[in-house]
């Protein structure tokens, strides 16, 4: 991590923007950049105009940062992350949420496309995530640590925060909209995984599977910002289905639960961004 890289990064977005901070961050994962273009008093940022900023390769990833107002506070959404199996060094994954951080977000609210392992769950399912395992064996604190942005060895037992889980069911309860929570596993793809790699991740307490947000939550709570995070199922993990699986699948399912998820986007951000504003 270049402490240097991330401040200049975070400049140039005050510069840009002319908010000398933002309140809330979001990171929007596939499929779901779009929910950024129905925000209000938008500024957009091209990724590749901000100094040191990685650009997505992925399709359904739009690559650019959006400053917007959201219930009179400044929100910091990221349309489209990169991932570490593009070849993207940790320092690259995490490079947008630490900027965040930076900006002054003091919650970042991650979503992602996962699979479904645990039973019952079904493609269109939005389910909080409440804790995480990393089957990578990559972390974004690995080498040396800047104590500019926090601790050697960060506490990651309550890395999703109870108190903005509270306000997502609160949230969901007000529309009607079932809440569940679940483990994600962190797996590095870019293949999907095995039947057998799946039987293990159901037995050892998973619920969803993804190739990201664990190394940006990571990063995140070792700067002291509170995460919350969302998985959209976009499909059932391979053994639990027949179907083959496919990207095509999951960003046409992200594209369908657009409208829930942008619902549900619209009552729960003016909370998050009132609980760091107050």
């Amino acid at each position: 991590m270049i402490f240097e890289a991330l401040t200049s990064a975070a400049s140039v977005i005050a510069a840009t923007t002319g908010r000398d901070r933002h309140e809330l961050g979001v990171v929007l994962g596939s499929g779901l950049s779009g929910y950024a273009e129905t925000l209000e008093d938008v500024i957009e940022i091209p990724y590749r105009k901000i100094p040191g900023f990685p650009t997505p390769g992925v399709v359904g990833h739009a690559g650019k940062l959006v400053s917007a107002s959201c219930a009179g506070s400044p929100v910091l959404v990221a349309a489209g992350r990169v991932h570490a199996y593009e070849g993207r060094s940790m320092d690259d994954v995490v490079f947008g949420v630490r900027t965040m951080a930076l900006t002054g977000c003091r919650t970042v609210l991650l979503t992602n496309a996962a699979g479904g392992v645990r039973e019952g769950l079904a493609p269109g399912d939005l389910v909080a995530i409440k804790d995480h395992i990393n089957l990578t064996g990559l972390n974004p604190l690995c080498g040396d640590n800047d104590d500019r942005a926090g601790p050697r060895f960060p506490d990651l037992s309550g890395i999703y925060s109870r108190e903005v889980r509270r306000i997502m069911a609160a949230s969901a309860a007000e529309l009607d909209m079932r809440y569940a929570e679940g483990v994600y596993a962190w797996m590095l793809g870019p293949s999907y995984e095995t039947p057998a790699e799946i039987q293990m991740l159901k037995r050892m307490g998973a619920d969803l599977v993804g190739m990201s947000t664990v190394p940006e939550a990571i990063a995140l709570a070792h700067m002291g910002v509170a995460v919350g995070g969302i998985s959209l199922v976009t499909n059932l993990a391979a053994g639990i289905t027949t179907e083959p699986l496919s990207h095509e699948e999951v960003t046409a399912v992200a594209g369908a639960a657009r409208a829930r998820f942008s619902r549900l986007l619209d009552t729960l951000l003016p909370r998050l961004a009132a609980r760091k504003a107050a």
